[in-house]
């Protein structure tokens, strides 16, 4: 299918709600926007990608973290500075207290936002997404690269942004503890 075919029929301002009809049409992409309207349409993510993910997962829940608390793939309602609304689909997710069923689910309760770093999305995670989390007031934001140490930056919220507490390869972080005042 061509740009021109796929534009034809592309809402002149796309929504929460045409993102999520979009995703159920095409299960072979990821799709979000920023607050300012900006679209992203990505692969899904890879063995290594879903691997990490997991392994963070794992990591979380043997800690303690109820399993309800930590999920994958979860869209979230990221509020803009200018009064819009986006829709993130972050790698993993920790949140506070148990969330109510939904597509796009409010930022209020995370504790936690991890963003695995594929090729071609390096600035998206590490300088938009970073600012939108910040803005959002979510305590803390972390991106893994794909590097061979699987390199994990911890960004800390202190007033309206992060704060680097942290960096670390993946490796060593799993042989440690979850912090009990970061993740609740």
């Amino acid at each position: 299918m061509s740009s021109e075919t796929v534009g034809r029929y592309m809402p002149a301002v796309v929504s929460l709600d045409d993102l999520t009809a979009m995703m159920t049409a095409d299960e072979y992409h990821r799709y979000e926007i920023s607050p300012e309207g900006v679209l992203s349409i990505m692969p899904p993510p890879g063995y290594a990608h879903a691997l990490i993910a997991s392994r963070l997962m794992g990591w979380l829940i043997t800690a303690g973290v109820p399993a309800d608390r930590v999920l994958q793939g979860v869209g979230l309602r990221i509020p803009g500075r200018s009064g819009g609304i986006g829709g993130r689909i972050p790698d993993l997710v920790v949140w506070s207290k148990l969330q109510a069923d939904g597509v796009w689910l409010p930022v209020a309760d995370l504790l936690l936002v991890v963003e695995i770093i594929s090729p071609g999305s390096e600035g998206v995670d590490t300088v938009t997404k970073r600012a939108e989390y910040a803005a959002a007031g979510i305590p803390q934001y972390w991106t893994v690269d794909q590097d061979p140490a699987q390199t994990v930056t911890m960004h800390h919220l202190i007033d309206d942004h992060y704060v680097v507490r942290a960096s670390m390869p993946l490796g060593w972080v799993l042989n440690t503890v979850p912090a009990e005042h970061d993740l609740g």
